[in-house]
């Protein structure tokens, strides 16, 4: 029995198959990003066309820029300073809240595991599976009744609760990684539970109070539908993006309302570079094992 070989292949091994598709795979990616970036784009463009070239139809592509968007933005008749505010003190105290109150919750779930631990993750985790909508309108009718509407507090407990669960499955796999017996350790040493938390627990939670707080501030920062719904047209708790929604909605000033998403999505993009550092460097970590 004779074996043609390849003459290519001195070994006879099969060549491998072109992929044929290659090309057009990196064409349709291509395709896809740019219809996910043209908005953005759009978006940029129109923040450096004066009002009038902004809400002309067909849209002015070529018309002269200016900066007049930006000035009025941050120099104008309504001042941006009250949302930015309110986003800031919303995202700064829930997170704290929700920091602090995922620490107990995770410690029981890992250092010391109650019964059912796995049960108690997965309510925490079915939590999640609700849409956002479907509990505003009973939390909108609590506030309605109770007169909390335009409530900075209230939107500042809907936050926590919204992030917590989460956050307890987060902490809860850092705490996982602490040795049970460093722990014991120190505590028959004599160590205090400040001291054995201060030098033993939290170097281990130092990532993930970085990429826990950061990532919980984007998600509340630009919150949109639980700031519409729980100020009933006030403005003790409209944020960036429902001042935005105001700009245009009711004054229709699309240049202006185009400069304010170019700062509110470049303030998002400074937060979320700081927490892919923290995610690619827990990658490292992992990898490293």
């Amino acid at each position: 029995m004779t074996t043609t070989l390849n003459r290519t292949d001195p070994a006879g091994a099969v060549p491998k198959k072109k992929d044929r598709g290659g090309p057009w795979l990196s064409l349709l990616a291509w395709v896809i990003g740019i219809l996910f970036v043209l908005p953005v784009a759009w978006m940029v463009l129109t923040s450096f066309h004066s009002e009038a070239d902004a809400a002309t139809n067909p849209p002015a592509v070529f018309a002269p820029l200016t900066l007049e968007g930006y000035r009025e933005f941050f120099s104008g008749g309504a001042s941006p300073w009250p949302p930015l505010l309110n986003s800031l003190t919303a995202s700064v105290v829930s997170t704290l809240l929700v920091l602090l109150l995922s620490f107990p919750a995770a410690y029981a779930l890992s250092i010391k595991p109650v019964k059912k631990w796995t049960d108690v993750l997965f309510f925490f985790l079915s939590t999640k599976m609700l849409p956002v909508v479907a509990g505003l309108l009973p939390l909108y009718l609590f506030a309605q009744n109770t007169g909390l509407l335009d409530n900075i507090w209230l939107l500042i407990v809907f936050y926590t609760s919204m992030n917590l669960p989460i956050a307890v499955w987060m902490m809860r796999s850092f705490l996982s990684e602490v040795p049970v017996e460093m722990l014991e350790a120190a505590a028959m040493d004599g160590a205090t539970p400040w001291a054995i938390f201060r030098h033993l627990t939290l170097p281990h939670l130092r990532q993930y109070l970085e990429l826990g707080g950061l990532l919980g501030a984007i998600y509340i920062v630009q919150n949109f539908d639980a700031v519409f719904t729980l100020t009933a047209g006030g403005l003790g708790t409209a944020n960036l993006p429902y001042a935005i929604y105001q700009t245009f909605y009711f004054a229709n000033e699309y240049g202006l309302a185009s400069a304010a998403g170019v700062v509110v999505v470049i303030g998002t993009i400074i937060v979320a570079t700081f927490a892919l550092r923290t995610v690619f460097s827990l990658f490292k970590k992992e990898a490293a094992r």
